[in-house]
């Protein structure tokens, strides 16, 4: 969690560097305007054919002879002609302003800058609230799940490092590997104290056990927990705080769908009600015929008991039908 404030605080930080003025703004705008309409290359001295350390005297003789050739009275119908006119008086102003020639001699001598600032591209694009959320929401899940990449692989190098110094420990510094369980403790490192009597004591401890080449975790109720790779956290994209918080609201707010199931045995003891008749597993007969029914109705008794009714049994723990023969 620092390391994710201490890249906010970064990015903040760089943010503040590369703030662009408007006039910057407007530099970059006819900067890439000149480049599209006339060649790339171009820039404010080639396109007014003077050099970079022309006086204003020069660039303002440049600016007459090129505004009678570019001026739209002289150009009918060619497409984009107002435009690139235009232009060009807004570029010979910001060459005869001391100041206005001074920002754009820097990016012409050091090069324009490929991130104009989050400022340039909010006031080009105008992005809604829920672009800006959007990007807002992308950027975080990425650093958090950069962040998780990094710890990550600090804890592989961790666990790589406490079953290598249980092995020397168990083994001794040849590595040579030994045969059965060998308890060993290892130092998981932190700060160390001095006891009493002027000892010096390490860190934390911890007791393991190395069997082979498997090292495990002797827990205090003398059980072995593995340690390799799979103890560490790989990072994970449903790990980040925005599908978290999606799926925290899917889970509390959408049902999960519950399955019904019969259970046979039980449906098989069952009662079965058809036509006033009860009809009991126990009083069905290998052929499938009733040999003995309770009924309230006398008739319908005696003729079952001769056997002018069957029973439809349906297999998979569904109820069964006696139905009347005809």
């Amino acid at each position: 969690m620092k390391l994710l404030f201490a890249v906010f605080a970064l990015l903040a930080v760089a943010t503040s560097v590369l703030a662009w003025t408007k006039e910057d703004y407007e530099i970059f705008d006819l900067a890439a305007a000149v480049e599209q309409s006339e060649g790339k290359g171009t820039t404010f001295y080639s396109w007014l054919d003077i050099p970079s350390t022309a006086s204003t005297t020069e660039i303002g003789k440049a600016y007459r002879k090129k505004s009678v050739r570019l001026h739209p009275d002289k150009n009918p119908g060619v497409k984009g002609a107002h435009e690139r006119f235009a232009r060009l008086g807004v570029i010979a102003s910001i060459l005869r302003s001391s100041e206005g020639r001074e920002r754009y001699d820097f990016f012409h001598k050091n090069g324009f800058p490929k991130w104009k600032g989050t400022g340039y591209y909010y006031s080009r694009f105008r992005p809604g609230l829920v672009t800006v959320l959007a990007f807002l929401t992308i950027l975080t899940s990425g650093l958090q799940y950069l962040v998780h990449n990094m710890n990550y692989k600090r804890d592989l190098a961790r666990i790589e490092k406490f079953v290598t110094d249980a092995k020397t420990a168990a083994w001794g510094a040849k590595m040579i590997p030994l045969e059965g369980q060998r308890k060993v403790r290892v130092n998981l490192g932190g700060p160390t104290r001095v006891d009493d009597e002027g000892n010096v004591i390490g860190g934390k401890t911890v007791d393991m056990v190395v069997e082979g080449n498997d090292v495990f975790i002797l827990e205090s109720d003398g059980s072995l927990t593995p340690l390799d790779t799979s103890a560490a956290t790989p990072p994970s994209i449903r790990r980040t705080w925005f599908i978290s918080f999606l799926a925290s609201l899917s889970a509390k707010y959408i049902p999960k769908k519950s399955s019904r199931t019969e259970d046979s045995d039980d449906s098989a003891s069952e009662l079965e009600t058809v036509e006033g008749f009860q009809v009991d597993d126990n009083d069905l007969t290998s052929t499938g015929e009733v040999s003995d029914v309770g009924s309230t109705n006398g008739s319908a008794n005696g003729a079952l008991k001769n056997g002018r009714a069957t029973a439809a049994v349906k297999a998979g723990g569904k109820r069964r039908k006696a139905v009347r023969k005809r």
